[in-house]
Order: structure tokens, then sequence, then C-alpha cells
């Protein structure tokens, strides 16, 4: 299959003065198999279970202890983020089918839910390339991502070297109506919500940046940056049980990658021309952030792990941190926290 054509923009991306702003430190880690491959996020439901969608289309429930893996729902297309609405239905980000619902309350033994119903593929008649992540208010708001206008998931990589910047943040009303909030976005990704929702946090991938959008207050309807300049790529992002917000970094910013951002375009479009095999991988971290209301760091939780890698969704619940990764078939469970790392 061929390659969507690379058209690079330059972009500066700033000096890297957060790449370690505490020493490493990654509390145990328990991985847990699931039956498919590429766990992108992880969602904990009500009963303290949790969920996972894999590159097949299936989503699966695992018991809190690793115990009972069972599939729960199939979209038929590639689901990304997951998050539960207030009637317990299950929202998803399907990277090919957008905005999905589907029904999975009492599904379990073997039982699967109900046909997905699509709740947003296409924007003013245009369908969407890349649903990716979402967050759903107390009203059932829905909050999502489409992560660019040029990439499908299938080329994500190709959105980090053209920097195209057309990804969007949407607002989905209850009564079905979508409004843009944002938009040149350089590769939206996670979207997760300030737990009194007065603003929503939307990461930009390929800026290595969160950015707020405000909802409430004298500031409603204006954007700022909630944190810059980190150490890798935010990917998708929640709030925690704790009250914080949660960011996966699925992997360190990369030096070459750096150097030709800025550079002439032709340098991204042989990397680009090259086989997958010869492009640069990433490292084999373990990294997730959380940060507070004003952007200050709470915890950053860093390290290595023989058998996981390349964190791509992450939910704190109850002190326990529970990650997805695009590369694995499994999720791990990090943790318990310390009160403080």
């Amino acid at each position: 299959m061929s390659r969507t054509p690379l058209h690079p923009r330059r972009w500066k991306p700033p000096k890297r003065s957060r790449d370690e702003p505490i020493p490493p430190h990654l509390p145990p880690v328990n991985v847990i198999e699931v039956p498919g491959h590429g766990t992108e996020d992880v969602l904990v439901d009500g009963a303290g279970k949790v969920l996972t969608g894999t590159e097949d289309g299936k989503i699966y429930r695992i018991g809190y202890d690793g115990g009972v893996i069972e599939q729960v729902a199939d979209t038929g297309g590639r689901p990304l983020g997951l998050e539960m609405a207030p009637d317990r239905s299950l929202i998803v980000c399907d990277a090919r089918r957008g905005l999905l619902s589907i029904d999975i309350r009492g599904k379990g033994g073997g039982e699967v839910g109900g046909e997905p119903e699509v709740l947003v593929d296409r924007i003013d008649g245009v369908p969407m390339s890349f649903c990716n992540n979402a967050a759903v208010a107390a009203d059932g708001t829905i909050y999502f991502t489409d992560t660019c206008a040029r990439f499908g998931v299938d080329d994500w990589m190709g959105e980090l070297l053209e920097h195209s910047r057309t990804g969007r943040l949407f607002r989905r009303t209850p009564e079905g109506d979508v409004e843009l909030l944002l938009d040149h976005l350089a590769f939206a990704n996670g979207v997760a919500l300030a737990a009194d929702e007065s603003f929503v946090a939307v990461a930009e991938t390929a800026a290595y940046r969160i950015r707020r959008y405000w909802l409430t207050g004298e500031r409603a309807g204006q954007h700022d940056l909630l944190v810059d300049n980190l150490p890798g790529f935010p990917d998708n992002m929640s709030t925690g049980s704790d009250g914080l917000l949660w960011a996966a970094i699925a992997a360190p910013r990369d030096p070459m990658l750096d150097l030709m951002l800025p550079r002439a375009p032709v340098l991204r479009k042989v990397a680009w021309a090259l086989p997958e095999s010869l492009l640069p991988k990433e490292k084999r971290t373990v990294r997730v952030q959380a940060y507070d209301d004003a952007g200050t760091l709470v915890h950053d939780l860093n390290g290595t792990h023989d058998n996981f890698h390349m964190v791509t969704g992450v939910r704190e619940h109850l002190g326990t941190v529970w990650v997805g990764s695009l590369r694995e078939p499994a999720i791990a469970a990090i943790g318990p926290l310390a009160a403080t790392s």
C-alpha cells in the first residue's frame, strides 16, 4: 500500500528543557496479556473492571486483578479512545468509523454488545480522517479530536514528519450538535476535562504540548497552553480519580526529528520514502505524567520494562495507573502510587 505523499512544513521545536524534571521513577508494573494487539487506550468502568480496544476492532473487559478477560464489543474498525457516558454506554473514538456509542451494559460471559451507533463520522459533510480521543462531561457533552486531515491511523507517523497542523478539537452536545472549538492543532490527540469542567485539555503530539480551552468563567471560549515543552510525545489523556490530568508520553523526543523539522523539507521527504523497517524506532520506555489544573507536574512515572513500552493510554483509578500501548498485546497496571512520586 502506497503512502500518502508528504508536504512538510517547517517548525522550530523548543529546546528540550524539561527532559528530566524529576529523577526517573517507576513503581512496580504488572503486565496483563489480552487476546488482541495494540491496546491503544484503557478505561476503568463503574464496576472497577478495565476496558481496552485492539487493532482488530474488538473491545475487551478485564478483571481489576487481571482475571477474567471477555470480549464485550466489536466496532468493525480501529478503536482508539474509550470513555463512559453518563448512561453507562461506551463512547469509542474509532479511527476508521468516527465517534461511536455502544451499549455494553449487562454484557458479559461471551455476550457482545450491539451494533455501534455512529454519533459523528462527518464534519460539514466531509468524513473525519482520524478520530482519536475523547472526554465526556457530566451532562453527556463529548469533546473529541480528529488528529489531522492528511493522514489516517495507518500513516500516523507521516503527520509527525509533515507537521500539517490540521488537527481539530470538537464538542458534541447531548442533542447531537457538533461545534469546532480549536483547529490548526499539531497532531490533535488526547483529551481530558478539568475535574470541575472549567476547561478541556487537548494534547498536541507533534508539538510536545498540551493546550487548554476554557469552558466557563471570564475566559470561556479562549485558549492557552497548559503545559509546553514536554519531554516526549503526549498521547491519550484522562482525568484521574485524584482529579489530576494524566497524559501518556508515548516516546521521548527524537533528536533526529527535532533536527529535521526546521530544515529543508526534502530531508523529511527522503525519510518518508524509506521502508518502514528503516525508519527510526521509538525507544522502549514506559512514561506517564500527571498535572494539576495550573499545569504543575505532580507525578512523573518514568522507566523501562522488559515486556511493555510505548504507553499511549493512561487511566489513574484509586492509586493504580492503568496503561495501554499501541505496540503491545497487553495492558499494564502501575503502582499503587505512593503519596508522592
